[in-house]
């Protein structure tokens, strides 16, 4: 659709739809007079207004009142979301300090073992930004649900969104101290006697990566397996097995020594899994310019960069 036809959508009066939605819902011009503090009469007057405007009929008048026609009902549905969305907007700008918010959502390793860990230091950076973070797997829409960047772990697939992804990441082998000292390996071959803990979140999987080292596999011994790689490293440092994961993510457990890597750098396979996307607008709000370069600043101190 051409941008000239995008800015001229048909939009009808608020206060038609506002009417329409309260008679809709409790198919009573009476009641829904009532409601939005008005005459039945001027409740009337604006469906009639809507009706004609819009070419359709969306409702069935008798002496028992009014109901909706099935043009009326799915314009219900459709209308009731976008109205929804209006008001939690408003909400939430009423609801604002003074003090700018930046909404972020995140998956949750990344939310909670990497960026959790450093908000304290963007907060003495920029006191004058809050920060709300939200963390889930799934890929939230920015208008919808508010947020102005959402950190995302998979393949970038989301071309209608600036993309910029997490570089010079890798999959490493981890484990702790006493594990390893306990269990300890030589080659990836070894590790095929061993407890393995695997993360089925990952998009490469310990299969995969017996099979990048084309190593045979007849059977694996898996003594824990979880959804979220952030389970899988408490694990690991509990001294539960050996685990496959993000070595970016594991920077502050190597720092601390609570996990150590297994192999060389050259036994990892590289991949780089997490993105900061946002729409193309979004770029040119100051409060997430400060934020992004703020990541890259914290990424580039262990090596990593946007």
């Amino acid at each position: 659709m051409p941008a000239q036809d995008r800015q001229t959508l048909p939009i009808p009066s608020l206060r038609n739809i506002q009417s329409f939605i309260a008679v809709a819902n409790s198919l009573s011009i009476h009641l829904a007079a009532e409601q939005l503090n008005v005459t039945p009469s001027a409740v009337s007057h604006q469906i009639a207004a809507l009706e004609t405007w819009m070419g359709k009929k969306l409702f069935i008048r008798s002496g028992k009142g009014v109901t909706l026609t099935p043009t009326g009902e799915k314009y219900l549905r459709d209308v009731s979301a976008a109205m929804s969305a209006i008001g939690r907007a408003t909400e939430q700008v009423m609801k604002e300090t003074d003090s700018p918010v930046l909404r972020v959502h995140s998956s949750p390793t990344f939310g909670l073992s990497w960026l959790l860990r450093r908000l304290g230091k963007f907060r003495a950076d920029y006191p004058d930004i809050t920060v709300n973070l939200t963390c889930s797997y799934e890929n939230l829409q920015f208008a919808r649900d508010n947020i102005d960047i959402d950190i995302r772990h998979g393949i970038p697939d989301w071309d209608a969104y600036r993309v910029m992804t997490i570089k010079n990441d890798a999959l490493v082998v981890l484990a702790s101290p006493d594990y390893l000292r306990e269990h300890p390996v030589q080659s990836p071959q070894d590790l095929l006697q061993q407890a393995l803990i695997s993360s089925t979140s990952t998009l490469v999987n310990w299969e995969k990566w017996f099979a990048w080292h084309n190593i045979d596999r007849p059977w694996l011994n898996f003594s824990l397996s979880f959804d979220r790689s952030y389970m899988s490293f408490e694990a690991a440092r509990m001294g539960l097995g050996f685990i496959l994961e993000s070595k970016m993510m594991a920077t502050d457990h190597l720092s601390d020594g609570s996990l150590v890597q297994v192999f060389p750098d050259d036994r990892g396979i590289a991949l780089n899994a997490h993105h900061l996307v946002m729409p193309h607008m979004n770029e040119r709000s100051w409060k997430i310019q400060r934020f992004v370069e703020w990541i890259d600043r914290e990424l580039r101190l262990s090596g990593y960069h946007l």
